[in-house]
């Protein structure tokens, strides 16, 4: 058997926390200040106007005392949620709870965060600091062991609050004799402009010629860390006095502002009005229309929804360069390629000359238009060798799709298109953090569509067993009965096998969970029989994986091993590996049962690899299931008391044990009844506490059988040859397969500079060609995406 592999991996670094991509400067006090404050209090709010670092300082705080929380720091930016009655969902997703209770999701946060010790960072509250008032008090009340850490342009206004105010970064004085220029150096708003300076300018430095300059920059930008960093860029085009020289310009225009307004409010303004007219007429033009994007977008979508109107498709990639270079857009490596992102202050200024331009609406039309498309090209894509870049593609693409959906649903007439697009998604709703998000976008999108029958039958009747589906895994049996009901009266209606198809498979799946085994296997057999018939390999697939477990549970091992392998012929055909790995963890379950512990092991291993890799918690939470009670029955009681206690932490986060396969729980009791009475009350319980304490990465090695040889590696494995950003950047787009020339053009850097560091890379990590830097980033990946699993 071929082992399961995936493309691209879930999670994020440091617990939570994304990753620093520039250097942090300065603030020293004011890490020091946050982290003291946060000791006594509960709730810290970092208040100050856009663009002067409240972000940074929570972000460089939340590092610094990640391990006073044991169980992390967890950030939630809501800068591109532009919905409160999302807030609770999107707090939700961020922790990474998969909620399958179908309850509200402040009574699943509630649940999950009492006996949690962690930091919550919520960031950008300005424009719903109301309702995350609301949401940080219920909180705050329901887990005594949780701190709140919140960035906003004012204070929350909730009991116990701590507000610091965020100033500026210290400027240089105007005393005199002046100071040496080392001293100047070391000021913090000097050392982020020379920084900066550097990443565009290597040779930059700060000498007795430009000091004055450098100091009324740094002095005109009123130090905020936002102007600094956007101003110090044009030193790839400017000399430093011809910055300063325009920066003046500038603000003198805007002098007759509102005074109401502050007056760092107006410097942040005048820099972005001035850096927007240093760009060119098209690069204003793609800055407006690459506002309407939330949370970030590639290249494909640049063109798909950019282009047209005064901007021709294959100009799009020389203006994202373009923006790049004037920081107005930012460049994100991931394992599925390159992303750009916008600042929160950068997109909503964009934002207002699109509407100011008469044009958002048209925007707003192409963007939702093009998701739509991308979550019907995904869902063509669901049973296949791209299936798992997909599922990471779909992930990435989170903030766009809720975007384009809400979209969808607020314009008249275009429900069908919100329900078909809802439906599509349907994968991406199981296999994320977004399953109770997925049920409620079909729900609100079956609701609207009975209201208008906008969408056509066959639309309707996959968007309601897409939704039974899911509310089988929350336990809602009632109304996932309901919505096939409804299904099955369309199916029969339009003659639509496919759609009673998939009537059957979920009616088999309600029919287990109400302990009708017989009528379940007859249902999975009726399903099995039309997925043939129209050809669908995923719907035979989850048929024949749900016929394992049926046959299995009713002592029929034949055929449920005929089942199980022909799933996996199935999937290995098509070159499937989701689908696969559920097949094996059904198959395990089997061989199991028949005393086979040595195969079983192997098959849930297998299966667990890749649910590891996948962040898939309900998968993993199957595998480790199985896998305690193979350990129980290999005489090993104390590693599945342990285990056990890992699930009881690992269904909590999921929302239910064994959701959606809840006949199991036979096995789970009568597993937990022995290994109590065989080790002792006392003793068992120990040992479930031991398992239930084990972090996430920690518990899967454990579970994997891993955590020996992870220790010894860690030992023995030597450090990584040390690259500096610029040097990551390059060795990516090798692995892209760019060639230097390509290299060079993507970074407008000289060729003879890209050659220079790719032949230092080589240097570094000790290799002869650039296929070994390939392996060499797609191995980083990997285990970048692995530490970042929690």
């Amino acid at each position: 058997m071929t082992a399961v592999t995936a493309s691209t991996c879930r999670g994020r670094p440091s617990g939570g926390l994304p990753a620093e991509v520039t250097s942090f400067v300065g603030r020293r006090h004011e890490v020091a200040e946050v982290k003291q404050l946060l000791s006594a209090s509960r709730v810290v709010t970092l208040t100050g106007v856009g663009g002067v670092g409240k972000t940074r300082l929570a972000l460089r705080v939340g590092v610094e005392v990640r391990r006073a929380f044991r169980d992390g720091v967890w950030l939630v930016e809501l800068g591109a949620l532009d919905c409160p009655a999302m807030l609770d969902q999107v707090v939700t997703e961020a922790l990474e709870i998969r909620d399958h209770t179908g309850d509200p999701p402040m009574r699943v946060l509630t649940r999950f965060l009492r006996d949690k010790q962690l930091l919550l960072i919520l960031d950008n509250c300005e424009h719903m600091v109301g309702d995350c008032a609301v949401l940080a008090e219920a909180l705050l009340k329901a887990a005594p062991d949780l701190r709140v850490l919140a960035t906003s342009r004012q204070a929350l206004g909730i009991a116990g609050e701590q507000a610091v105010s965020v100033a500026p970064l210290p400027l240089p004085g105007r005393e005199e004799p002046r100071p040496p220029l080392d001293a100047l150096v070391r000021q913090d708003a000097v050392r982020l402009f020379v920084e900066r300076a550097r990443a565009v300018l290597p040779s930059f430095e700060i000498t007795e010629d430009n000091r004055d300059v450098v100091t009324r920059i740094v002095r005109r930008l009123d130090g905020l860390p936002l102007g600094i960093e956007l101003a110090a860029v044009r030193l790839r085009a400017l000399s430093a006095e011809e910055l300063l020289q325009r920066l003046d310009d500038r603000f003198r225009l805007l002098t007759a502002g509102s005074r109401a307004v502050l007056p760092r409010h107006q410097t942040l303004r005048a820099l972005i009005d001035w850096s927007y007219t240093l760009c060119l007429d098209h690069e204003r033009l793609l800055w407006q229309r690459a506002s309407v994007f939330a949370g970030g977008l590639d290249l494909e979508a640049a063109e798909a929804v950019c282009s047209g109107d005064g901007i021709a498709r294959e100009d799009v990639i020389d203006l994202v360069i373009g923006l790049v270079d004037k920081s107005v857009l930012m460049r994100e490596g991931h394992p599925g390629g390159v992303r750009y992102r916008m600042l929160e202050t950068l997109r909503q200024y964009g934002r207002q000359r699109l509407a100011d331009s008469g044009a958002e609406a048209e925007l707003q039309t192409r963007h939702r238009r093009y998701y739509r498309d991308l979550a019907a090209r995904a869902r063509a894509e669901v049973f296949g060798p791209h299936q798992v870049a997909w599922f990471g593609r779909l992930q990435r693409e989170h903030h766009n799709l809720r975007a384009a959906l809400d979209s969808w649903l607020s314009t008249p007439a275009q429900t069908g298109a919100a329900l078909g697009m809802a439906g599509d998604l349907l994968y991406h709703w199981i296999t994320s953090y977004y399953l109770g998000e997925g049920r409620d976008w079909l729900r609100r999108a079956l609701s609207a569509d009975a209201a208008s029958r906008g969408a056509p039958e066959p639309v309707r009747g996959r968007a309601l067993w897409a939704a039974s589906w899911l509310a089988v895994i929350q336990a809602d049996i009632p109304a996932a009965t309901a919505m096939l009901e409804e299904a099955r009266r369309l199916g029969e209606g339009a003659g639509d096998e496919a759609v009673l198809a998939y009537v059957a498979l979920f009616s088999g799946m309600v029919a287990m969970c109400e302990g009708r085994t017989p009528a379940a296997i007859e249902l999975y057999r009726d399903a099995l029989a039309r997925h043939r018939r129209t050809g669908d390999p995923a719907g035979i697939a989850l048929s024949l994986i749900r016929l394992t477990l049926a046959h299995s549970f009713s002592g029929d091992s034949s055929r449920a091993v005929a089942a199980g392998e022909e799933s996996l012929s199935v999937c290995e055909a098509h070159g499937d590996a989701w689908h696969k790995a559920y097949t094996m963890m059904a198959l395990g379950v089997e061989v199991w049962r028949q005393g086979d512990l040595a195969r079983a092991t192997e098959l849930e291993t297998e299966s667990l690899t890749f649910n590891r890799v996948m962040g898939d918690r309900l998968g993993a939470g199957l595998n480790i299931e199985v896998l305690a009670w193979i350990a129980a029955g290999q005489g090993r009681s104390q590693r599945a008391a342990r285990l056990l206690g890992v699930l009881e932490g690992m269904w909590t986060s999921v929302g239910a044990p064994l959701s959606g396969y809840g006949h199991l729980i036979r096995y789970h009791e009568e597993c937990r009844a022995a290994l109590r009475e065989e080790l002792g009350e006392t003793a068992f319980e120990a040992a479930l506490r031991r398992g239930a304490r084990m972090p996430t990465e920690e518990a899967l090695a454990y579970a994997l059988g891993e955590e020996g040889r992870a220790e010894q590696a860690g030992r023995e494995e030597p450090a990584a040859a040390p690259l500096t950003r610029r040097e990551k950047e390059i060795a990516e787009l090798v692995a892209q397969g760019l060639t230097n020339k390509e290299i060079a053009a993507s970074l407008v850097i000289a060729q003879r500079t890209a050659e220079g560091h790719v032949e230092h890379i080589m240097t570094k990590l000790g290799f002869t060609s650039r296929a070994q830097i390939a392996v060499w980033v797609g191995e980083q990946a990997r285990a970048d995406g692995q530490d970042g699993l929690s």
